[in-house]
């Protein structure tokens, strides 16, 4: 029951950060392998364009958003430049949060708000807890 009571605080960063690259993964995917790209930027682009946001915004928002949730997703499963992919994820965020208002003042913030708290708490744990990662394996501290 020791070794239990010594390595939780592991357990619960492994158990935040692979949940937490799931969620972006999956999604990440589901937008360039099964919706494709092209289909995300229609869904967006009428309700942008009427509020004069122009295409290549609404582009670029797009690429940035499907592939950084599926590449840092994945980063973030394996332990890989965790730190990069938190930032990049909270950047995601931010730009994602922005899209939604531009398009809904008022929308529904249920599956962004987890995901928030999960990126600040990967970014506010010690380094010491984050031990089961390649990061660690590869750039021990």
């Amino acid at each position: 029951m020791e070794i239990i009571n010594q390595y939780h605080e592991v357990v619960a960063v492994l158990i935040a950060r692979v949940f937490l690259g799931c969620l972006f993964f999956f999604q990440g995917y589901d937008a360039v392998f099964n919706v494709k790209l092209k289909n995300v930027i229609a869904t967006f682009e009428s309700g942008f364009a009427s509020k004069g946001i122009p295409k290549f915004l609404t582009v670029s928002a797009s690429w940035f958003t499907c592939y950084t949730e599926l590449i840092c997703g994945l980063l973030l499963i394996v332990g890989l430049f965790e730190y990069c992919a938190l930032y990049l994820l909270g950047l995601n965020l931010i730009i994602a949060s922005i899209g939604f208002g531009i398009n809904t003042p008022m929308w529904d913030t249920k599956y962004v708000l987890p995901r928030l708290l999960l990126i600040l708490f990967l970014l506010f744990v010690p380094l010491a807890w984050n031990i089961l990662s390649l990061d660690h394996l590869i750039f021990k501290p």
